[in-house]
């Protein structure tokens, strides 16, 4: 089964633990989900997938210090978005 997941983070870097751990999140994004802003994600997994990149966050975030959310939408759920700019959408496939 596929998902549609939109992943947010907000790592705390008021410390050097915290700016070590900033390049490392964001690593771990970029190699299951689309970077589409700053500290925002998107794109569809497999349930091992997202199962995966769970684990692979909570072994490297402070869970009390830093905040991490992800949006899922189970298949066949209609995801309407709407970009308000004329910024290319990053998550779009087509040239």
């Amino acid at each position: 089964m596929n998902v549609h997941v939109i992943l947010v983070y907000d790592i705390n870097t008021e410390d050097n633990a915290g700016k070590k751990r900033l390049p490392k999140v964001l690593k771990i994004c970029r190699k299951y989900l689309v970077h589409v802003q700053k500290s925002v994600f998107e794109g569809h997994l497999t349930e091992g997938q997202y199962s995966r990149l769970q684990h692979e966050l909570g072994r490297v975030v402070d869970k009390k210090a830093d905040f991490v959310i992800a949006y899922k939408l189970g298949d066949g759920v209609k995801l309407e978005k709407d970009i308000l700019t004329e910024t290319p959408d990053p998550t779009d496939n087509f040239l």
